[in-house]
């Protein structure tokens, strides 16, 4: 079935989407009740509404999946984002139950979006498609629809926190679990869910029909969410799952579950016109005046310098200012000497491979299309005056000089480095780390400013997951030429021998560099603390200003206190105090 691209916005408005931010309200209560289905639109407006709040919940999930991690780091910048220590803790992985913080948000956010589930899947077992117009097809796509995103927040949980409560009914908290069940059983029933409702969910059916699917859980999606529930199952509850993963993952490449291909540029899976793209398997749809979760604070929109809108033009832009939050972490000390860590330093391992297109200092050239991804040195623009202007530090007279390391350069040229040698989170300044734009930022006068939409799962992912199951099967050619179909477009024609995987060129690969090339390809996009801990690197690694932690404990989060004192049927997670 078709579905217009902004439904789930306009089945909420813009009172409900503000309403997304009150963790204590009943985000449900005046939209699902008996009275409210009277036609089909009203049926499809039901079912879409947790798919706002689902976007919206992404923020929480991408803070703790990235800061706490080896590439993302927030320091302190002249005396900003110190934030009463809040960044520090998640670099540190010093969290305890009385943070809250993003670690809280995810649990609330997370169960509000299954219980909006579930009341929706009630209501839907009460109707009779016949008198709304539906075909039983139609009908049962919608029910698995909400079955689909509800394993969606089940496997986020499961990652995050292990231990979670098992609830699948609204109306009769009976069926629900009053405490945490194992985490066997939550990853059955997301296993089950899945599988179940993949047939029932739309197929599609041939390349470039991605636009009149986009929003909704396809097959290829969940069968997608199986490759990642199979691909962690070994960190989750102890089982290796790797052959079923590339089981699924091989049949998503085959075309089993629909029609993709891997996009011919690397930013083209978040572009403005992305819904197009053939890479995208699951988005959520966003629009300047509608829902953009992603060009939001918590994600992308304070990856930035501060005074970025100078350099971009977009100073007109609905997302208000940028900042800077999130910065790469650093790749070189405060004497111009490369840091030996194995792991973190990403521009560096970008760098590894010369001629990435992504390395290419980020420009907006005009008509809705950009080159590179990253900022740094000096971000010259033209002022209204016609004047060339620097990017400048906010509330310090100095123009920025970015670079990949971290301390107190202030005003210093390009070539000279600080007396002070201290490189921390708490000594850092607006030059301090490569800054990035995953999506773009467009000019405002550019008519498809900020129109991406924001990609959830794309076929990358699935074909890298299948090259790490292949590789830790010993097959490393097969893996080598999976990951080299979507690598190739990276790089120049000219440096494809030195840069794709053997036997299709020289680089060598083998766990540690397929980590690495996890960290490229899909720098920045909420996965990274999970690709550690697969690698059994998180808790006991080693990268800038972070030692290894004291025990493995730190590999899921506690559950806050609040939580803990609604529910006394709790438990908190091994390693923590109660």
């Amino acid at each position: 079935m078709k579905l217009l691209k902004y439904i789930a916005a306009v089945s909420v408005g813009l009172a409900a989407m503000t309403a997304c931010t009150d963790l204590d309200e009943n985000l449900y209560d005046q939209v699902a009740t008996q009275n409210y289905y009277n036609t089909k639109n009203d049926v499809i407006r039901a079912v879409f509404r947790p798919f706002e709040h689902a976007f919206w919940s992404i923020g929480s999930r991408h803070v703790i999946n990235e800061l706490p991690a080896d590439q993302l780091i927030t320091p302190t910048r002249d005396g900003w984002w110190d934030d009463g220590g809040k960044w520090r803790t998640l670099h540190y992985h010093k969290w305890d139950v009385e943070d809250g913080g993003d670690i809280q948000t995810e649990w609330n956010g997370c169960f509000q979006g299954i219980m909006q589930c579930n009341y929706v899947i009630e209501d839907l077992a009460q109707l009779n498609p016949a008198k709304f117009g539906f075909s039983d097809a139609e009908f049962d796509n919608l029910k698995a629809q909400c079955r689909a995103l509800r394993a969606w927040f089940y496997l986020r949980l499961l990652d995050g926190f292990r231990n979670v409560p098992l609830a699948v009914s609204f109306n009769d908290v009976s069926l629900n679990s009053e405490g945490q069940v194992d985490p066997e059983v939550i990853f059955e029933f997301i296993e089950k869910e899945l599988t179940d409702c993949t047939h029932l969910l739309t197929r599609k059916e041939s390349l470039g029909t991605g636009a009149s699917l986009q929003g909704q859980w396809t097959q290829a999606a969940a069968a997608a969410l199986l490759v990642r529930l199979y691909l962690n199952a070994e960190v989750y509850v102890g089982q290796d799952r790797y052959a079923d993963c590339a089981i699924v993952a091989q049949d998503i490449i085959n075309g089993v579950y629909g029609a993709y291909e891997i996009a011919d540029r690397w930013d083209a899976p978040f572009d403005w016109n992305n819904e197009e793209c053939d890479e995208v398997i699951f988005g959520f749809p966003g629009s300047q005046g509608y829902s953009f979760w992603h060009y939001d604070s918590q994600t992308y929109w304070w990856t930035t310098p501060a005074r970025a809108r100078y350099y971009f033009g977009d100073s007109k832009a609905k997302g208000g200012d940028h900042n800077t939050k999130y910065a790469a972490s650093p790749s070189y000390d405060l004497n111009g000497e490369l840091y030996t860590y194995e792991l973190g330093m990403p521009v560096q391992n970008f760098r590894k491979y010369p001629g990435d297109e992504r390395m290419k200092l980020y420009r907006n050239l005009g008509d809705s299309k950009r080159e590179g991804m990253f900022l740094f040195g000096y971000l010259e623009y033209v002022d209204e005056s016609g004047a060339t202007k620097r990017v400048r530090a906010p509330e310090q007279p100095y123009d920025l000089y970015i670079r990949d390391a971290v301390g107190k350069f202030q005003s210093l040229a390009p070539d000279r480095w600080p007396a002070d040698k201290t490189s921390n989170l708490m000594n850092g300044d607006h030059n301090s780390g490569w800054h990035f734009a995953k999506y773009p930022f467009y000019s405002d006068d550019d008519a498809h400013q900020m129109e991406s939409d924001y990609t959830e799962i794309r076929l990358a992912e699935v074909i890298y997951s299948l090259a790490e199951c292949k590789l830790r099967e010993g097959l490393k050619n097969d893996a080598a030429k999976l990951l080299n179909k979507v690598r190739r477009r990276n790089y120049p024609a000219d440096n494809l021998n030195d840069v794709l995987y053997a036997p299709e060129g020289k680089a060598a690969l083998d766990l540690n560099e397929m980590l690495a090339e996890w960290g490229r390809e899909f720098f920045a996009e909420s996965r990274r603390r999970i690709d550690l801990i697969r690698y059994g690197k998180f808790s006991s690694g080693t990268w800038w200003d972070k030692t290894p932690d004291q025990g493995r404990y730190t590999e899921i989060f506690p559950i806050m206190r609040p939580i803990l004192n609604a529910n006394p049927a709790l438990q908190q997670n091994p390693g923590y105090n109660k």
